[in-house]
């Protein structure tokens, strides 16, 4: 059995996105991390916030969940490597709205074995920046 990675990848600028919206890490959810811009709409908060999980980014994480359901940590584990998003829908969330909705499918390995994550996230936007609130259903 192969060992588990014991780090988080790093991603080069210039490489794809790991979110897989079109764009390369450095012009794409690179520039949210970094805190350099926020994200313009929920579904590329939704974007940032998956290839924050790739990267085991958990300030900016914590940073972008709305304070009312934050939780005062996470547990990133660098042996669960993500490496598929797929937006499945989105209800708002655009850049003149107040609230969205975000459903969404993620694909993970961990140790051998692959899993999805299926959620219909909530967001909010509030004093011009959106913030992830839950997950619904």
């Amino acid at each position: 059995m192969p060992s588990a990675p014991d780090a988080f990848p790093a991603i080069d600028p210039g490489t794809r996105c790991p979110c897989l919206g079109g764009s390369v890490f450095g012009e794409c959810c690179g520039p949210f991390l970094t805190g350099a811009a926020d994200a313009p709409t929920a579904p590329q908060l939704m974007r940032s916030r998956y290839t924050a999980f790739v990267v085991g980014n958990e300030p900016y994480l914590l940073a972008t969940w709305h304070p009312s359901t934050r939780p005062p940590r996470l547990e990133l584990d660098p042996s669960m490597r993500w490496y598929r998003l797929d937006l499945e829908r989105i209800d708002r969330g655009g850049p003149l709205d107040r609230a969205g909705v975000v459903e969404f499918s993620a694909r993970y390995r961990v140790e051998g074995d692959r899993g999805e994550r299926h959620e219909v996230s909530r967001f909010v936007r509030e004093r011009g920046r959106w913030f992830y609130v839950d997950a619904i259903g």
